[in-house]
């Protein structure tokens, strides 16, 4: 039989920012009968409580805690999956970064609070990631209340072997619907600190890590099919809306600070210094199967052909790249000098940027 909880037991607190009982019912509704003896709800940050599980056949866990209470995220994500039967459905919560700052800024005075937001981002988000003190930060806090982006928790989710089917935005909690979808990944390598190592389709289609600055939310790579699903792609073949960008990230960017990573990949040889992007294998998914064959005869490029004809859409990029491996094979080196050149001065002169 599913631990089933009374509304007393799941009402929550005017910080959790939930309008009422009968909206979060609404929503779980659409996906999962509460009542049913597949269903297990807990509310609790404390994976041991699936023990409890009696059901044979478990098709939906609702747990009512936000993730932010989660010491271990992974684990928790991890055990959820282990219990669930495979298009099993997971439900859960999460404060956003967005909504905290909302949240704290509403419960200061005016006068008090940007600093307030200030000390409170620095202390819940920047030292937990700080690898000397990311012990000490959680051996005191035990990982409570820390704050945690959109983007991580969906991207935690995928890593996890969930699929993200919906969320809802409720006060100040957005809740997920997950379906299981595989078993858990278990990486170890996920984008979390400030110089990240992708994975990217190098020369005869073997991966590559390629370095950057990172720019985006931590996770933010497991969840690129869930933007294309949502978004569409905007000029110069990126995702239109792409919400795992940060504020600073933007301004990276812009100023190719991102970028100087890559100088190590070209000294390694993994690529050279003009040629065809290196891309994920969602967005390289995106490309037809024989052009696909095509590209990956080559080492991919810090400077891409995209900067000498600044194309508009994916369709562009792809006859774009196209011209310049045809040029390439017939002369490499003048080819190269070619393009880096025109790249040079639409960069400098027409602030070409490919984001």
């Amino acid at each position: 039989m599913a631990e089933l909880l009374t509304k007393k037991q799941i009402s929550r607190s005017k910080d959790s920012g939930i309008n009422s009982v009968s909206e979060l019912d609404h929503f779980i509704s659409r996906y999962a009968d509460v009542d049913s003896p597949y269903t297990y709800r807990f509310n609790s940050s404390n994976p041991s409580n699936l023990d409890f599980v009696k059901s044979e056949m478990l098709l939906t866990v609702i747990n009512y805690t936000r993730i932010n209470e989660f010491r271990y995220i992974n684990k928790f994500f991890e055990r959820v999956n282990e219990e669930l039967e495979q298009g099993g459905l997971y439900i859960g919560c999460v404060e956003t970064k967005e909504m905290r700052k909302k949240r704290v800024i509403n419960k200061v005075h005016p006068l008090l609070s940007y600093p307030f937001y200030t000390i409170d981002f620095i202390y819940k988000r920047i030292l937990p990631k700080l690898p000397v003190i990311k012990k000490a930060y959680f051996a005191v806090t035990d990982g409570k209340n820390r704050v945690v982006s959109m983007t991580e928790t969906l991207g935690r989710l995928v890593s996890c072997g969930f699929k993200v089917i919906d969320t809802h935005q409720d006060g100040y909690l957005t809740w997920f619907v997950a379906q299981k979808e595989c078993e858990p990944k278990f990486d170890m390598d996920a984008t979390y600190g400030a110089i990240v190592g992708l994975n990217r389709i190098g020369k005869d289609g073997k991966l590559i890590k390629v370095y950057k600055v990172r720019t985006m939310h931590p996770y933010s790579e497991y969840i690129q099919d869930f933007i294309f699903e949502k978004n569409d792609l905007k000029k110069g073949g990126k995702f239109d809306q792409d919400f795992r960008i940060t504020n600073w990230g933007k301004l990276f960017r812009k100023l190719w600070i991102d970028e100087l990573p890559m100088f190590y990949n070209l000294l390694k040889g993994d690529v050279k210094l003009v040629g065809v992007r290196p891309l994920s294998r969602q967005y390289f998914n995106l490309y037809p199967s024989e052009f696909q064959q095509l590209r990956t005869k080559y080492k991919p490029g810090l400077i891409p052909p995209f900067y000498h004809d600044l194309p508009e859409s994916l369709d562009e990029i792809i006859e774009s790249e196209k011209r310049y491996l045809e040029s390439y094979d017939k002369a490499p080196l003048r080819t190269d000098f070619n393009y880096f050149v025109k790249s040079l001065y639409n960069i400098i002169f027409k602030k070409a940027r490919s984001s």
